[in-house]
C-alpha cells in the first residue's frame, strides 16, 4: 500500500476543512469518502450499483467495506446506521412531476421523461403549474398520519428540499436539450415564461417542506444545484433562463454571504463562470476540464470540490491519478479553497487503494511554513 502517516493525515486533514477549506492549515482538504456504489467492485460482490439496495443487505455490504476502510485508509466512510424501513416517509411528488413529468428506470438509473412535445403544450402547462395548489399535489393522502407516527416513533422530521436538479437540465429532460435551445433562441418570451415556473415552484416546494419540518428560509439557509446540462447554453442563453432561477432561489435562502450557494455541473462549464462569479457562489463542482487557476479568477470565495476527472478514479489509473492529484494540490495551496475530491460522482470500480493513494500524495506536499 502506498506510504501514508493515516493519523497524522486525519489530524491536518480536519484543520483543512476549517472555513470552507481556506484555512491555511497544513495541507490541503480531501473531500473523498468514497460512495455506497463502491461496495460491489470492492468486495466482488455482485449487485447494481444505481439501484436502492434492500436494507438488511446493504448494512452488510457497508459494514464490511468499512471494516476494509478502516484498514486501508483509516476511517469508515459508509454510514452503516440505516434507518428501519418504517421510518421512512411517504413518497412526495417531486419538481418534474409538478410540470407533468415521470420518473423512470431506464438502463439500472432514474430518468425523468420528456412531458411535452411542443411549445403549445409547455405554453399551457406553465399556466396550470402557476395555478397548481403545491401542498395538495406534492403530499399523499397519508402524509398528517405517517408524520405523526414517524416523529413520535423516531422523533425524525421531514426533510427539508435545500438541494434540486437544475433549471437547465430539469427543462432539458422536460422538454429535450435541443429544444430547449430553440425556445431561448426563437422564443425568449415563452422561456422565460417557462424560467419563471421553475423559480416559483422551486421556491412553492421547498416553501412546503420547511412548514413540514418546522423551519423557515431564515432558520435553515443555504441552496445547491445539480445543473450538468447547463453547459450547454452559452453566457446570454444562460443568462436568460438558468441565472434568474439560481439568482432568485439564492436571494431567499442565501442572502448572506456565509449562506451556501453551491452548483454541481460535472461538464465542461468554463464559459459560464463569469456570470455564475456574479452571484458569489461559495461552493462548486465542475467538470474535470474546469481548473482551479480558472475557476478561482471568477469565484474568489468558492470551495473548490476537485478536479480530478472520476474516470481515472473509477479506472484505478495509477499515473493518472498522481498527476492529477499532483495538480490539484499544487493549486489548493496556490489558490486555496480546494477540497480534492472528483469532479462529478465517485462511481463503482473507484478502490481504497486508489483513495489511500490519493491521501499519500496530499501528504507529501505539505504546505510550507
Amino acid at each position: 500500500m502506498h506510504p501514508v502517516d493515516i493519523e497524522r493525515f486525519w489530524k491536518d486533514d480536519e484543520i483543512a476543512h476549517r472555513d470552507n477549506c481556506f484555512f491555511p492549515g497544513p495541507q490541503v482538504a480531501l473531500g473523498i469518502r468514497m460512495s455506497t456504489e463502491c461496495v460491489y467492485e470492492e468486495l466482488g460482490e455482485p449487485g447494481d450499483p444505481w439501484v436502492p439496495e434492500e436494507r438488511q443487505r446493504a448494512i452488510d455490504l457497508y459494514r464490511r467495506y468499512n471494516d476494509k476502510a478502516e484498514k486501508i485508509v483509516g476511517k469508515r466512510l459508509l454510514n452503516e446506521d440505516l434507518p428501519p424501513e418504517d421510518a421512512q416517509f411517504p413518497y412526495v411528488k417531486r419538481i418534474g412531476e409538478v410540470f407533468g413529468g415521470t420518473y423512470a428506470i431506464r438502463h439500472a438509473t432514474e430518468w425523468l421523461e420528456k412531458a411535452f412535445d411542443d411549445e403549445d403544450q409547455l405554453s399551457r402547462k406553465l399556466d396550470e403549474v402557476m395555478r397548481m395548489d403545491l401542498r395538495a399535489f406534492m403530499l399523499p393522502d397519508n402524509w398528517e398520519t405517517e408524520k405523526r407516527r414517524i416523529y413520535e416513533t423516531y422523533g425524525i422530521k421531514p426533510p427539508l428540499m435545500r438541494h434540486i436538479r437544475g433549471p437547465v437540465t430539469l427543462a432539458c429532460s422536460l422538454f429535450g436539450s435541443e429544444e430547449l435551445l430553440y425556445l431561448i433562441l426563437d422564443n425568449p418570451d415563452l422561456a422565460r415564461k417557462f424560467s419563471d415556473a421553475i423559480t416559483h415552484v422551486t421556491l412553492g416546494m421547498a416553501q412546503v417542506m420547511d412548514e413540514e419540518a418546522g423551519v423557515t428560509a431564515q432558520s435553515r439557509r443555504g441552496f445547491s444545484f445539480a445543473d450538468d446540462n447547463s453547459c450547454l447554453l452559452n453566457p446570454s442563453m444562460y443568462e436568460l433562463f438558468g441565472y434568474p432561477v439560481l439568482e432568485k432561489v439564492f436571494a431567499h435562502y442565501s442572502p448572506d454571504p456565509a449562506d451556501s450557494r453551491y452548483q454541481h455541473s460535472d461538464s465542461a462549464m468554463g464559459h459560464l463562470l463569469p456570470l455564475l462569479g456574479k452571484m458569489d457562489l461559495n461552493g462548486v463542482n465542475f467538470g474535470p476540464t474546469v481548473l482551479v487557476p480558472e475557476i478561482r479568477k471568477y469565484l474568489p470565495h468558492a470551495r473548490i470540490d476537485g478536479c480530478l476527472s472520476p474516470i481515472t478514479f473509477m479506472r484505478n489509473d495509477r499515473e493518472g491519478l498522481i498527476r492529477e492529484t499532483t495538480r490539484d494540490v499544487l493549486d489548493g495551496l496556490a489558490y486555496g479553497g480546494v477540497n480534492l475530491t472528483t469532479a462529478g460522482s465517485i462511481n463503482n470500480g473507484s478502490s481504497l487503494g486508489s483513495m489511500r493513494l490519493i491521501m499519500g500524495i496530499i501528504q507529501q506536499h505539505p504546505r510550507k511554513a
